[in-house]
Order: C-alpha cells, then sequence, then structure tokens
C-alpha cells in the first residue's frame, strides 16, 4: 500500500478572530464543567432561613430557640457556651447574658449553636461600641458590660419605647443618690420568672440580683437588650423622677415623691382587684421603685 507524505504547514498562525472564537471556547467548556455536578445534583444556592430574637429575651430562651432552629437535643446550644470562643468582656466571666443581641439572624446547613451564638455577641459588641452609645457611657463613668445591664433593666421594666428614656432617668437618678434600685425584674430574674405579682418576702430573699436589698446594679444583665434600651441606658431623659408604675396598658406613672408614687400604685391595685387579676394577701404592687415586668 502506498502512503503519501504530506509536509507539515509552516508560517499559518490562527487569525484575531480565530484566537477570539478558540478563547470562548475555551471559557465555555470551562463554565460547562463547573455547572456541571450542580445540574448533576440539582441543587440551587441555598437559601438562609431566618431566626428572630426578641429583644428582652434571657439566654436560657436563646439557646431553646437555636436548638429547635438547628433541631438539636436540648441543652446543646448552652453546652456549646463553653467552647465556642465568645467575645466577651472579662466582667462577663463566660456567661453571655445580655450580649446574645436581638436580632433576626440566617440560618444555614453550615450553622452550629457555635457560630450562631458567636455571631450575637459580635453583633452585641458592635451596637455597644457604636460612637452614641460607647460615648454616653464614659460620660456616665460605665464601661460597656454596665451598660448592657443597665439596658437589660430598662428593657424589661419600660412599657414602650418612649418610657425607656424616663425609666433610664430613675434608675440613674437612685444610683447617684445611693437608692437601691427595687426592680421587680431583678427580682423575677433571680426567680427564673416573669410577673407583676412580687410577694413582700421575695424581696428579702438572698440573691445578687435583689435590688430592693443591694445597692447599684445587679452583677449581670438579665436578658438581651436591643440598641434602643441601650441609647436609653445612656442618654436618660431629663427629670427627678425617683418612682414609676404601669397602673395599665399604656399608662405608666412616673413620680418625684414617694407620696404621689404611692397614689399611683394604690390606682394600681384598685384596676387590678376590680379586674381579677390581683389575688390579694401577700401580693400585688407595692410603693417600690417600680416595675412592669410582665
Amino acid at each position: 500500500m502506498r502512503h503519501e507524505y504530506l509536509p507539515p504547514l509552516r508560517g499559518s498562525r490562527l487569525t484575531r478572530r480565530g484566537r477570539l472564537a478558540l478563547f470562548l471556547g475555551m471559557l465555555l467548556a470551562i463554565g460547562a464543567v463547573a455547572l456541571l455536578p450542580l445540574l448533576r445534583s440539582g441543587e440551587a444556592p441555598e437559601k438562609p432561613r431566618q431566626l428572630t430574637i426578641p429583644g428582652g429575651w434571657r439566654a436560657p430562651q436563646v439557646y431553646a430557640a437555636i436548638d429547635r432552629e438547628l433541631k438539636l437535643p436540648a441543652g446543646s446550644a448552652k453546652a456549646a457556651v463553653a467552647t465556642a470562643g465568645l467575645a466577651l468582656p472579662a466582667e462577663a466571666k463566660g456567661n453571655p447574658e445580655g450580649f446574645l443581641f436581638p436580632a433576626t439572624y440566617p440560618v444555614t446547613s453550615k450553622s452550629t449553636p457555635a457560630t450562631l451564638l458567636a455571631y450575637m455577641v459580635q453583633t452585641a459588641n458592635r451596637k455597644l461600641a457604636a460612637k452614641a452609645v460607647a460615648d454616653g457611657g464614659k460620660a456616665h463613668g460605665m464601661t460597656p458590660y454596665q451598660t448592657a445591664t443597665l439596658a437589660s433593666i430598662i428593657e424589661a421594666e419600660a412599657a414602650s419605647r418612649a418610657d425607656q428614656g424616663r425609666v433610664a432617668r430613675v434608675v440613674h437618678n437612685r444610683l447617684a443618690r445611693s437608692m437601691p434600685l427595687q426592680m421587680d425584674s431583678t427580682i423575677n430574674y433571680a426567680l427564673n420568672r416573669s410577673t407583676v405579682d412580687t410577694k413582700l418576702s421575695e424581696t428579702w430573699i438572698d440573691s445578687p440580683f435583689n435590688t430592693y436589698r443591694r445597692q447599684g446594679l445587679p452583677p449581670t444583665p438579665i436578658n438581651s437588650p436591643g440598641l434602643d434600651a441601650m441609647a436609653a441606658a445612656v442618654a436618660p431623659a431629663p427629670g427627678d423622677w425617683l418612682f414609676f408604675v404601669t397602673v395599665k396598658p399604656g399608662d405608666t406613672r412616673f413620680s418625684a415623691t414617694y407620696e404621689e408614687h404611692k397614689r399611683h400604685v394604690a390606682e394600681f391595685n384598685r384596676i387590678r382587684a376590680e379586674t381579677g387579676a390581683g389575688s390579694g394577701g401577700d401580693t400585688g404592687r407595692r410603693a417600690q421603685a417600680g416595675s412592669r415586668a410582665g
């Protein structure tokens, strides 16, 4: 069989159009290779779910919400605190109470209790470091941790955003006079509950959160305060109030004198009795500094 020899072509080059076509072809080939696994599996980019933490939640409530969202056994998020390496201030002593910032967080298949907790703490630190909050705290001689602690009381006690500045003023006025804060919200935290009825005997409990018997702020925050409460903590409304009581929903009375406050407390108790909400005896609002706890 005869084989015909064809000499190689010499000096031939691709035109500019040819080089462009070759380059585009290579890009399309690379894109197809990258897309092939997705086409084979039918996968699409994951759409994050949302986890919403309301203002005023305590750490155990946040832990439970994380466990539910991630479908983990109860106690998983709480256990993760010890190894999550959370960016907490030294004053917190590893306790994230007050630093699990209330917000809506994205949740994906890669989310873990540790990543969610870290995100919440980082958000709280960022809010506390905001210029208005940080500068206001310094002006009042408060550390960021103390700001968070005071803000948590405001979050628990104020019935509305408008009341937050007034509640903050009551706290600042009492601290300035070395008066005990006498907040039912701190008693509720010590007793792990939430109620507007506090027994006289409960104001004698032996707890660092008993602000009836101990002066100053409680040792830790009592919930997760939002940015509005933080802002109110460092920029309280002007006033000479020392007392307050929410007589009925939407009607919180602030008083500068004990006599005026007692009249408001009497009205609160009367309304409670008329609606059958009070149980009488050793319960009901007394003439303490004030509380709204709900």
